[in-house]
């Protein structure tokens, strides 16, 4: 499994305390201050993941990861963002993200997201995880459902979403579980982009009628399969 970090951002403290972390855990750090200065050292140097701050001066982290995007597209890239808003959010997956952490976060979750990142999209994975849902298998680690020779490509937050109702199937998940696991909050804000998401699912697991995504109201949501 490869070990080496591209680390993208302007803080200069914070490059410094999260370099040294990485380090400590025997990772190969490389790192830069803007996007531009980013994109030269991926052409330069490559790396195994891209952990870049989304706002940064002369080219930013999403303008960043269109470049990056165009020279690989399975190299993972991890946003860091202080941005709040779920479009921001999505706005980052669109362009090819895999994964987000919202600033200001601890050193000890960067390093869970790095780690579990490096085994998804790393070539020598041993094993896909999947879960059986009715007639459908949902593969976690490469984000598709699939029935007989069909197969849907999820979205990032349709995975997480389906990922909980799956670890829990026949049990309520609450909507404020599922907004953390999600968006890393609950606010109002999110309940509408929740149930959204929700009736994504739902149209996606529609070709096994004994499969029911059922809103707990006041709850949360719970996944059944009739046996």
């Amino acid at each position: 499994m490869g070990n080496k970090i591209l680390f993208v951002e302007d803080e200069e403290d914070l490059t410094l305390i999260v370099t040294d972390t990485l380090r400590g855990q025997g990772y190969e750090v490389i790192t830069a201050m803007d996007g531009i200065a980013g994109l030269e050292k991926f052409k330069s140097e490559g790396a195994d993941i891209v952990v870049a701050d989304v706002m940064m001066p002369k080219m930013d982290g999403f303008s960043m990861a269109k470049e990056i995007r165009k020279l690989s597209s399975t190299v993972p890239l991890l946003f860091l963002t202080a941005k709040s808003t779920v479009d921001d959010v999505e706005a980052g997956f669109e362009i090819g993200a895999n994964d987000y952490l919202k600033k200001p976060f601890e050193l000890r979750e960067l390093i869970v997201r790095i780690k579990a990142l490096l085994r998804r999209y790393s070539t020598n994975r041993v094993k896909d995880i999947k879960y059986t849902i009715g007639h459908y298998i949902f593969n976690i680690t490469t984000q598709t459902l699939s029935i007989g020779d069909r197969s849907l490509e999820l979205s990032h937050f349709e995975a997480k979403i389906l990922e909980r109702l799956a670890v829990n199937i026949g049990k309520t998940v609450d909507a404020s579980e599922l907004m953390i696991a999600v968006w890393q909050r609950d606010e109002p804000s999110n309940r509408n982009s929740l149930h959204g998401y929700i009736h994504k699912l739902r149209q996606a697991l529609c070709q096994d009628p004994s499969i029911t995504i059922i809103n707990q109201r006041g709850f949360g949501y719970m996944l059944t399969v009739k046996q």
